[in-house]
């Protein structure tokens, strides 16, 4: 019995677990936000409203028209003030409920938003990096008309060349002959 008392009195065990004498009632939490989500956003339809308006409406005339032994509700219409607080009562807190959901929801999506932004601004700081590190490797690539330039400037030697070795006024490598070799006059 000594041993039972040290084990339960030790913070390294667990306690066990006690039975509650009435059960906590268990629901669907998601069930329920959905259900008030629904409901609030039904409340915000014209619908509702006309639906409410012809209930009032047919109260008050059936508690004012009718035989005075079939009215349930008399004059200052105390039942009804009644029903419509309750009906406000409930209606309240599952809007609130709704709005948490939403806000929730709103929460997440704007994260969301924020890292995408944060990937498209970091996207776009490497592409105008890639961009300027291309402007800067073009600025030493020779061009196409650089090279059609330089190009024409040697197609002019060679033909200048040419012209030389048709007139005879240059050495000719037929006549085994060099510039510059020794033995050319």
């Amino acid at each position: 019995m000594s041993d039972t008392r040290r084990t339960a009195e030790r913070l390294d065990t667990p306690r066990e677990e006690r039975r509650q004498l009435v059960r906590r009632p268990s629901y669907n939490a998601d069930s329920f936000g959905v259900f008030a989500e629904q409901f609030a956003r039904f409340m915000g339809t014209a619908t509702f409203l006309i639906y409410m308006t012809l209930f009032v409406v047919g109260w008050i005339a059936w508690n004012l028209a009718a035989p005075q032994n079939l009215r349930f509700d008399d004059y200052p219409f105390i039942f009804l003030t009644l029903m419509l607080s309750l009906q406000a009562s409930y209606a309240a807190p599952l809007i609130l409920l709704a709005q948490n959901r939403q806000e929730a929801r709103d929460r997440v999506i704007a994260e969301q938003d924020r890292q995408a932004d944060a990937r498209a601004h970091a996207d776009m700081e490497f592409l105008a990096r890639e961009v300027a590190s291309l402007r800067m490797a073009v600025g030493e690539v020779a061009t196409r008309d650089f090279l059609r330039s330089e190009l024409r400037s040697l197609l002019s030697d060679l033909d200048e060349r040419a012209e030389e070795r048709a007139d005879g006024r240059g050495p000719s490598h037929e006549d085994g002959g060099d510039e510059g070799s020794p033995g050319t006059a």
